[in-house]
């Protein structure tokens, strides 16, 4: 079993230790609570406020948990609050529509899987939760930089690489891509990510009706397109689960 790393386990029982009890402490309170040296303990809060996770108040001295962890935290319950908002409608989209469903969230310049119901049929199939997919090319990826301007902003500064003849990698090609995706509420994705896979995506927004993640239906060319345009009841029935998790979140109409 390989070993734990030390000075990351003090880190997290600091963390623990500021997150009960008194609202801020001292060096010497956490050195001893701990049974650290204080130059132990102080390089240690020293690292976590450089990275926000701790703040020192000013006239004491006193140490509390910081601003980054509360971003952290927020970005952990807004994931978890989407999937659990959206569990029964990908059910029933998958149900419905014969195909894979997956949800998806920006996630260090991609689209993080947060979600994957299989496809309702006997077939070997492999959990995609925790894959990543790339922002240019599916369409998930497209969906949340057309919505989002985080991901917009890091769908034009990573490189847009070609994954097959149809990757679109020209910016203006790919703004334009955007452009029409914004118009008409849904991006698809035909064979540009993976050879012989489609897929249709729209956008979830929350209360404040701002783009919190992605819902897709992906499956094989031939059964997700009609004389290679994606089919149109499946293109309804993903914006319609996207509305219906939005609504869910507290979005209302869309």
């Amino acid at each position: 079993m390989a070993k734990n790393i030390q000075s990351l386990e003090r880190a997290a029982a600091m963390l623990r230790l500021l997150a009960g009890g008194e609202r801020r402490l001292g060096l010497s309170d956490i050195a001893s609570t701990l049974g650290l040296a204080k130059g132990t303990a102080h390089g240690i809060l020293r690292t976590l406020q450089a990275e926000g996770f701790v703040e020192q108040e000013a006239a004491s001295g006193r140490y509390q948990l910081g601003a980054e962890l509360l971003r952290l935290g927020n970005s952990y319950l807004d994931v978890h609050e989407l999937r659990a908002r959206a569990l029964v409608w990908t059910d029933d989209l998958a149900r419905s529509s014969g195909e894979s469903v997956h949800l998806g969230v920006l996630h260090q310049q991609g689209v993080l899987i947060v979600h994957h119901v299989f496809r309702p049929d006997d077939s070997r199939q492999v959990l995609e939760v925790g894959a990543m997919q790339p922002l240019h090319s599916t369409a998930l990826g497209k969906v949340l930089s057309a919505y989002d301007p985080v991901a917009h902003s890091e769908g034009l500064e990573v490189p847009r690489e070609s994954f097959t003849p149809r990757t679109v990698t020209d910016l203006k090609e790919f703004e334009s891509l955007l452009d029409m995706t914004r118009a008409r509420g849904w991006a698809a994705d035909v064979e540009e990510t993976w050879e012989g896979v489609a897929a249709v995506a729209a956008p979830i927004h929350d209360r404040r009706r701002m783009p919190v993640g992605a819902v897709a239906i992906t499956g094989a060319v031939e059964r997700v397109c009609d004389a290679g345009e994606l089919r149109s009841e499946l293109v309804a029935a993903v914006r319609d689960c996207a509305r219906a998790v939005s609504r869910d979140l507290g979005a209302g109409r869309f």
